[in-house]
């Protein structure tokens, strides 16, 4: 590795699994001193509820203590119930929105001074969910929730310029991990053949996504901030129809 992230201390959250897990081990092949965090401990990470201020302020705090300082704030954590919008509960809907977008704010809220110290740089993990509707998959309080951290990501980047902070989002396509092949990828789900709309034709794996976030966490990228950058193959761009054209060429 090439150490794009030296000497910088990032704070990962949802770290036990998935992309999180991806994200450590790349950060920290790529230099950066990481303190991970996630709700699941048998993952061997410190406890973390990203929802819950007290915890969020501990992880700040530890952070510091440890290491003196924060560079770079990586908001990958969340969770989603899905569910049509006549059929979702009020307790779903709000589960998902602490889970998605409250997590964003209580971590850079405590963050904000450490990364103000730093001049750091901050990363939202949103989605394509937040920038388009699905016929395929119900699922209201995502949009919502996604919608809202890009929306969020671009008020903490003209809030942080005066103070040489910088944030940016990544927003995901289809990613195949293991809670997505329990739902979204399942066999009796609508979403199971969605590769075929992709124009890459494949789902994206966490591979694909961290890389991207290495860029934008590293001062290679001093000059973007507010920026929204979809890591899809293609999905979001293209009119609908692109199952079918596939299906014909087949």
């Amino acid at each position: 590795m090439s150490g794009r992230l030296q000497g910088k201390v990032a704070l990962i959250s949802g770290t036990a699994r998935g992309q999180g897990a991806a994200a450590r081990e790349r950060f920290e092949a790529e230099g950066a001193i990481v303190v991970g965090g996630d709700i699941l401990t048998d993952g061997g990470e410190p406890h973390l509820d990203v929802t819950d201020e007290g915890s969020v302020a501990a992880w700040v705090q530890r952070a510091v203590a440890e290491h003196g300082r924060i560079d770079v704030l990586y908001n990958n954590a969340g969770a989603v119930r899905f569910g049509p919008v006549d059929e979702q509960s009020f307790a779903d809907w709000r589960f998902t929105l602490a889970a998605e977008l409250d997590s964003v704010f209580l971590t850079s809220k405590h963050a904000w001074p450490h990364l103000r110290a730093s001049r750091g740089a901050i990363l939202n993990v949103a989605s394509t969910a937040g920038i388009s509707g699905s016929m395929t998959n119900q699922r209201v309080a995502h949009s919502a929730s996604k919608g809202g951290v890009i929306a969020v990501t671009r008020q903490l980047a003209a809030e942080g310029a005066p103070h040489g902070i910088r944030a940016n989002a990544i927003s995901p396509g289809m990613v195949a991990t293991p809670g997505a092949e329990q739902n979204l990828l399942a066999p009796d789900h609508p979403m199971r053949t969605i590769a075929r709309a992709i124009p890459l034709a494949r789902l994206g794996t966490a591979e694909d996504i961290i890389p991207a976030a290495v860029f934008l966490c590293s001062d290679e990228a001093a000059y973007i901030t507010g920026a929204n950058l979809v890591v899809d193959g293609g999905w979001s761009v293209v009119l609908p129809g692109a199952t079918q054209v596939l299906e014909a060429a087949e």
